[in-house]
């Protein structure tokens, strides 16, 4: 049965994990395999999917000993990483020198989050061979996260699953639907976010099974990437779920519906704004800005006058959603409201529209009494593309602040900015004493940053904290998505 308060999100039994069919790539040839969703197994699928060895000859070279080689292939296939290591700790000094070897410990070693040494014989690696390998450096950092999605602590799961959504390519699809059968509800909400990102995600039949999830958010979550999808067809999956038993998720599938070309459920979403549950106008606020629809002005100018400043922030939060003109005068009216949380929210907003306008009102935020609020200013300005010079101080300020959370805002806001002042100060970030700054640091540095900071990324892999390790890998996977003008 599904809950009926979100609260209870992560408090339900673990689902068992099904036989599914996945799609994997083996010797260049698309293959369809029966896999057990344990988590040994989906690791091999990391091996299938991007491991460059399964494209060669089982004697890759001349002087590897066949059987000893052959062996550690197969121990390799059947994700036994250790005894690879075993097997390899046999080969003389010269055979271990082969590329092909190298690579295959490479792997081995990453996937058994050893990501230190795995980047110690990367580099021998790059030696033998005189250049650098794009493709194993990719693979090499996605094999740092993979195996942390099967963490006992659901922090560490967040943030692989996290990483997993920055990274946001196609062929990383089976790991984030696996999250999808996670315990705990908010992993599962981040596995739907992420899926719902990606046009591939939006088509799994994984995710449209996740409509059934236990949870009202994760359903929730899943009908918002329907919306998104434009594919009008999911109008027989969306119907139903306006009858949920959480008015949430109705509000939700009213907004799908909506986006697909349904206007008659306007009427659904304008009650849900006029109900006193303030979870469900909240609800409703949020669904407005998805809509992205100049329509939405009129109720989400009700909402700035909303006695619960949480739900006026939503509302302002949807004007930045709108891209319309007819948003920028109520945020405007909002920079001064009581609410930190409301000013904040006006400021990014603001910025997300491009309103020009509102730089010299924001300017002045940057002396807010509230660092939070600071922290919004800079994100907004940044985001207007106002020098570095102009946030700089209140920056080196805000990086100072006691908090980590301030800290870690600012790392965050710096995502919004370019140029070598803003690389630079995001570089500093990442010897903060805390982990947090460092983790929203190398996501920035993963948004704004080109192929040239890859080698100063690439020591960071070797960060103490594995939640670090896996954000910056993350971040350079995004970095070599981009295309090599070299």
């Amino acid at each position: 049965m599904k809950g009926n308060d979100v609260s209870q999100i992560g408090n339900g039994s673990h689902v068992p994990r099904r036989h599914e069919q996945g799609t994997l790539l083996r010797y260049g040839v698309l293959t369809m395999m029966t896999r057990t969703l344990v988590i040994r197994w989906l690791l091999v699928l990391l091996v299938c999917a991007w491991g460059p060895i399964f494209g060669q000859g089982p004697m890759a070279a001349e002087s590897l000993s066949t059987s000893e080689w052959m062996q550690a292939q197969e121990a390799f296939k059947k994700f036994q990483f250790q005894e690879v290591l075993d097997l390899l700790a046999t080969f003389s000094e010269e055979e271990l020198k082969a590329p092909d070897v190298l690579r295959l410990k490479v792997l081995s070693l990453a996937l058994l989050g050893k990501t230190s040494e795995s980047l110690d014989t990367y580099e021998q690696y790059v030696k033998q061979t005189g250049q650098e390998d794009e493709p194993l450096f990719r693979e090499l950092a996605i094999a740092v996260i993979i195996p942390l999605r099967s963490d006992m602590r659901e922090q560490i799961r967040g943030v692989a699953y996290t990483s997993l959504k920055e990274i946001g390519s196609d062929d990383i699809l089976p790991f984030i639907e696996e999250g999808l059968n996670d315990k705990s509800g908010m992993i599962r909400v981040l596995a739907a976010e992420s899926l719902a990102g990606l046009a591939s995600g939006q088509q799994s039949k994984r995710f449209r099974q996740a409509l059934e999830d236990k949870a009202g958010l994760v359903r929730a979550t899943v009908l918002k990437g329907l919306g998104r999808s434009g594919d009008r067809h999911a109008h027989t999956l969306i119907r139903p779920l306006l009858k949920d038993e959480q008015p949430v998720v109705q509000v939700a599938a009213a907004g799908a519906m909506i986006k697909l070309g349904y206007p008659e459920y306007w009427e659904r979403v304008t009650r849900s704004v006029q109900e006193s549950e303030g979870y469900e106008r909240g609800a409703a606020y949020k669904v407005l800005g998805e809509l992205g629809n100049v329509r939405a002005v009129e109720l989400l100018q009700q909402g700035l006058t909303d006695q619960q400043p949480s739900i006026r922030a939503a509302a302002v939060s949807s004007f930045g959603k709108l891209k319309a003109p007819e948003a920028v005068p109520p945020l405007l009216a909002v920079l001064n409201e009581k609410s930190p949380a409301v000013r904040s929210a006006a400021a990014v907003s603001l910025g997300n529209l491009k309103a020009e306008k509102a730089i010299p009102a924001i300017t002045k935020m940057l002396d807010d009494a509230n660092p939070g609020v600071r922290v919004a200013s800079v994100a907004a300005l940044l985001k207007l593309n106002s020098p570095f010079s102009v946030v700089s101080s209140t920056v080196s300020s805000l990086m100072q602040d006691r908090n980590p959370g301030i800290r870690s805002g600012i790392a965050r806001a710096l995502g919004n900015g370019y140029g070598r002042d803003v690389i630079t100060t995001l570089f500093f970030l990442l010897n903060d004493p805390v982990p947090k700054p460092r983790i929203m640091a190398a996501r920035s540095l993963g948004r704004i940053g080109g192929r040239d900071i890859l080698p100063r990324l690439k020591p960071v892999l070797r960060d103490q904290d594995e939640a670090v390790r896996a954000t910056v890998a993350a971040a350079i996977v995004r970095i070599l998505a981009q295309p090599n003008n070299v």
